[in-house]
């Protein structure tokens, strides 16, 4: 790494620290709660727009092999763009895996521990592994991308050789992405770690959403907003179980 790397990765280090210090003083502050969620939001609509290249992928898949085994007659270029496909699926959907909790962990371990305990494992290892390794890709990511883009890079594994830069340009993006995930993920152990209970994720705030909506169908939204005066969220889950 060199004298410009470092310094990209001190200026991304202090960049973390400071969102980290202005998080944990103010992370129950309405406006960082709205934030948290925000990037909740960025994550998930990211994800869920870049899901639909599993219908491209599954497109050329099928295309590729109709026209291998049916037709005799392989593309030249179908290997190429089904490995791009799914790459982007990958790496894309990373942070909304991440908002939704959804990334691998273990599990039989890790559901034993206190809320408390939970988070400052959490923590501990953003601190230690998560942020260094999300820098790193980062830095690499872009030096990829930039080399790429200078030679006007094109894939070696096929005849028809496609351009091959705009794949790796997604790797600093989606770095970026899970840094910001990252940051929102660090802040909720910290609030874990004073209340000792998880907040609420955007997930948890949609499945409320679409609890309140069933309750107001069922038993009228003036009944439900007295009922949920007196009883709380009772209210709501009361409706919905019946």
């Amino acid at each position: 790494m060199g004298v410009t790397d470092s310094l990209v990765a001190v200026i991304l280090a202090a960049a973390v620290a400071v969102a980290l210090i202005i998080g944990i003083l103010f992370s129950d502050h309405p406006r960082v709660k709205a934030v948290l969620l925000g990037i909740d939001r960025l994550s998930t609509h990211v994800g869920q727009l870049f899901a639909w290249t599993i219908l491209a992928l599954t497109g050329v898949v099928v295309y590729e092999v109709t026209a291998r085994y049916v037709f005799r007659a392989p593309t030249t270029w179908g290997y190429d763009v089904s490995y791009m496909l799914y790459g982007t699926l990958f790496m894309m959907a990373g942070a909304y895996a991440l908002s939704r909790n959804g990334h691998v962990r273990g599990d039989f371990v890790y559901r034993m521990l206190s809320p408390r305990r939970q988070a400052g494992l959490d923590l501990l290892l953003y601190l230690i592994f998560f942020f260094p390794g999300i820098f790193a890709l980062m830095i690499a990511g872009w030096h990829f991308f930039a080399l790429s883009y200078a030679q006007n890079e094109r894939s070696m594994f096929s005849p028809s050789g496609p351009v091959i830069w705009p794949f790796k340009g997604l790797i600093p993006v989606v770095g970026f992405l899970m840094l910001l995930q990252g940051i929102v993920e660090a802040v909720r152990c910290v609030q874990v770690l004073r209340h000792g209970a998880w907040p609420q994720r955007l997930s948890d705030v949609q499945e409320l959403e679409q609890l309140i909506l069933a309750a107001a169908e069922a038993k009228g939204a003036e009944a439900l907003a007295r009922d949920m005066a007196t009883r709380g969220d009772a209210a709501i889950t009361g409706t919905t179980e019946r």
